[in-house]
C-alpha cells in the first residue's frame, strides 16, 4: 500500500525541533531600541541575539517564552504575544529548526535591573542597525517585523503599551510617537488623532521644558 494511502504514525514524519524568540523593544532618550543577549551557549557563545529557547517536551509556547525571558535576560511578569513563524530550513546552521517569534512593548523602567547585567544590553534599531543586520537565527527578520507590528500598533492609538507613565503633556506623547515610528510627526495632525483619545487630569506641567502645558492620561 502506499504512503497516501496507508495511515502514517506521527512518528513517522520528520520533525523540526521548535524554538522560541522574542523581541522586546522599549524607547530610551527618544529612540526605539531592542534587547538582546549575549549567549552563553557552545553555539554562537558570546554573540548578542534576541532571548529565545527550544520548547521542552509537554511545554506550552507562552511559557517557553516566559522562560526565556526570565533565564536570558532576568525579565518577568511579561506578557508577549505571538509575532510569526519563522520556517525557513536553512536559518539555524545547526540543524531543522522552526521559531515561533513574539514580541512585546517593554517600559524602560521594567528593563532598568535587568541591564545592570553585562550579557544584556539595548540596540538602537537605527543607530545599531549594523548589529541586528548580524544578528544569528534570522532574528535580524524578527526585528524587523517587531518593529513594523509596533509602528501599525501605534498609528492610530496613543502609547497603547503604555511605554511613559501618565500623567503625560501631548508633546511628550507626541515625542513618544516619533521614536516608534523614526520620524517627526506634524504636531496639529498629531493632535487632533490623539486628544480625543485621552482624558485631562485637570493639572499643568511644571513648565521646566517650556511653558506649562496640560497633562493628560490614556482612556481606559
Amino acid at each position: 500500500m502506499s504512503e497516501s494511502r496507508r495511515h502514517l504514525s506521527l512518528l513517522e514524519y520528520p520533525r523540526p525541533s521548535l524554538a522560541v524568540d522574542t523581541a522586546a523593544l522599549t524607547v530610551v532618550d527618544d529612540d526605539l531600541r531592542v534587547l538582546l543577549v549575549r549567549r552563553r551557549e557552545e553555539h554562537h557563545s558570546g554573540e548578542w541575539a534576541l532571548p529565545g529557547t527550544f520548547l521542552r517536551e509537554r511545554e506550552a509556547l507562552a511559557a517557553a517564552v516566559l522562560r526565556s525571558l526570565r533565564d536570558k535576560a532576568g525579565i518577568e511578569g511579561r506578557v508577549p504575544r505571538q509575532l510569526h513563524v519563522f520556517d525557513d530550513p536553512d536559518r539555524d546552521d545547526r540543524g531543522w529548526t522552526l521559531s515561533v517569534a513574539h514580541m512585546d512593548a517593554v517600559p524602560f523602567r521594567d528593563l532598568e535591573k535587568p541591564l545592570q547585567s553585562d550579557d544584556v544590553r539595548l540596540a538602537s534599531v537605527t543607530v545599531d542597525a549594523d548589529l541586528i543586520a548580524a544578528l544569528p537565527y534570522g532574528h535580524a527578520d524578527m526585528v524587523d517585523l517587531a518593529v513594523e507590528r509596533l509602528r501599525q500598533d501605534y498609528a492610530q492609538t496613543p502609547d497603547p503599551a503604555g511605554l511613559i507613565s501618565a500623567p503625560f503633556t501631548l508633546k511628550d506623547l507626541r515625542e513618544l510617537h516619533e521614536a516608534v515610528a523614526g520620524r517627526p510627526l506634524m504636531r496639529d495632525t498629531f493632535r487632533r488623532l490623539m486628544e480625543p483619545q485621552l482624558t485631562g487630569t485637570g493639572q499643568m506641567s511644571d513648565g521646566a521644558r517650556g511653558r506649562p502645558s496640560r497633562l493628560w492620561r490614556r482612556e481606559r
